[in-house]
């Protein structure tokens, strides 16, 4: 490894420690299929001792610290993590396969989310509520205390940057526990929180596996809130295990995106977002258009330009600068999107090209297939339906505005959608019809640290960046003083 980090201990209470009743283990390049790195793994006990530590941090320094120096210390680390763009992208890269230039591009841009969120810190107030002469009411807010934050293997540092930096803004403490296939770029985060000074306990990092150290940390009664990104039935697992604790929960859980090109479209830019939003991180990621709706005058042609355009995918080692699209990020992840080529071609949806994992020599042996394209796909395809996280787009034609809404809403998800048409009138009309937290018009995947990210439906609770993205790690309180000092004896009657 060339990027300096160690990933063989857990970072708690501000100490790298090794786990308790979790191991090392090696990492896994699927790239290669090889081990490239060595990362501790936390059990229970190292969740245990996580929260003790943010606990204790939350109830001492960090609490009590003025909102302008909590800002400052997320402006120092912003300042830092900016320095090691390229180290961070290339652990990110080598562990979960995202193409280099698409992690350093990325990378690139998370240190405005932090910026971001430090200039909200010392700006959480409350408000003044108008009442009679004899009472002064107000709010005032407050951090909800120690937060689980359970992040996915495609994002692991932007969702990182989406999470911690809101609810260290806010004033609370965390405990991040990345997903366990990606865990080496959230130890490698550790070292820059520890580099910029925070108190000891205010960021934990613990990877482990998901019915352990996950469970243990969605269960313990000191976790005040947990903010999870990743599958649906995880999240009801989540809901039900913090039951018993009535532990807050936000969720953002994947999407099936709708992406609409009307005729009267701009192609050309139409079609550069919708084969990029099909292909970009491997395929993996919850926002991209894999739904692909094109206007019947225009199918065909926008079938055969993905065909071309498919064919023009640099597919290969994601350290390569040239290379476009990296593998799959893990063995199952492989192996479910093979399985949804075969439901696709069971289904009768038409193949149009790809479908097959890559065994030419360089990628034989890591986990890489195909773009991969189909056509005549119906809406109530599993393939149009249920959420693949490969590089598969179904294309699907519809006639007329009302044909497009229905099948954009036609799935359970509601993350996501974007449209293209050159009618503005159609553009806010289709916008406020679709189902979704977030809707692009002529551009796609512009996402940003000041506006909210979030779904509706099965896509999730609350939202996530903006000034709303505070809101999930806040308590409002209400005070009320009495300005008389009088209280009427109720029995003097």
């Amino acid at each position: 490894m060339s990027t300096g980090f160690r990933f063989d201990r857990l970072f708690i209470g501000g100490a790298w420690v090794a786990p308790i009743d979790g191991g090392v283990r090696p990492s896994i390049d699927p790239a290669t299929g090889q081990p490239w790195g060595d990362v501790a793994y936390g059990g229970a006990r190292d969740i245990d001792a996580a929260v003790a530590a943010a606990k204790a941090a939350f109830e001492g320094p960090w609490r009590r610290m003025p909102p302008w120096e909590r800002a400052a210390l997320l402006r120092k680390f912003a300042d830092l993590y900016a320095t090691q763009v390229g180290a961070l992208a290339e652990v990110e890269t080598r562990d979960n396969g995202r193409a280099v230039r698409e992690s350093r591009g990325d990378i690139g841009l998370h240190a405005q989310y932090y910026h971001w969120f430090a200039s909200l810190a010392d700006k959480l107030g409350g408000r003044t509520i108008p009442m009679d002469d004899s009472v002064h009411a107000f709010t005032t807010r407050h951090p909800v205390g120690v937060v689980g934050a359970i992040t996915p293997w495609n994002v692991p540092l932007m969702a990182a940057a989406w999470k911690l930096g809101p609810a260290l803004a806010a004033g609370c403490t965390v405990v991040l526990k990345p997903a366990e296939q990606t865990p080496a770029s959230s130890l490698a985060l550790a070292h820059l929180f520890e580099e910029a000074g925070f108190p000891p306990g205010v960021v934990n990092v613990v990877p482990g596996d998901g019915p352990v150290a996950g469970a243990r940390l969605v269960e313990h009664p000191d976790v005040a809130k947990i903010s999870f990104t990743g599958e649906g039935t995880t999240a009801k697992t989540i809901l039900k295990a913090g039951a018993d604790t009535l532990t807050r929960c936000t969720f953002e859980l994947g999407g099936k995106a709708p992406h609409i090109l009307f005729a009267d479209a701009d192609l050309d830019q139409a079609l550069n977002a919708a084969t990029g939003s099909a292909w970009a991180l491997c395929g993996q990621s919850c926002a991209l258009g894999s739904r692909v709706l094109v206007e019947r005058p225009v199918y065909d042609k926008v079938v055969e330009a993905f065909r071309a355009r498919a064919a023009r995918v640099r597919v290969g080692i994601p350290l390569d600068p040239a290379t476009h699209m990296g593998p799959q990020a893990h063995q199952q992840q492989l192996e479910k999107t093979l399985s949804y080529v075969s439901i696709g071609r069971a289904e009768g949806a038409e193949l149009i090209t790809g479908g097959a994992r890559i065994d030419r020599d360089g990628l034989a042996d890591g986990y890489f297939v195909e773009p991969t394209v189909f056509a005549g796909v119906s809406a109530n395809m599993r393939i149009a339906q249920e959420e693949i996280f490969g590089p598969v787009a179904a294309i699907i034609p519809f006639d007329g505005e009302d044909e497009a809404v229905s099948i954009a809403n036609s799935t359970p998800y509601g993350l996501a959608a974007g449209l293209w048409t050159r009618d503005t009138g159609r553009a806010h009309r289709v916008a406020a019809r679709i189902e979704a937290g977030m809707v692009w018009v002529n551009t796609y995947r512009y996402i940003r640290w000041s506006t909210p990210y979030g779904g509706v439906k099965a896509s999730g609770w609350g939202r996530e960046n903006g000034i709303e993205g505070l809101d999930p790690f806040l308590e409002t309180k209400t005070t009320i003083v009495s300005t008389t000092g009088t209280f009427a004896d109720p029995f003097a009657n």
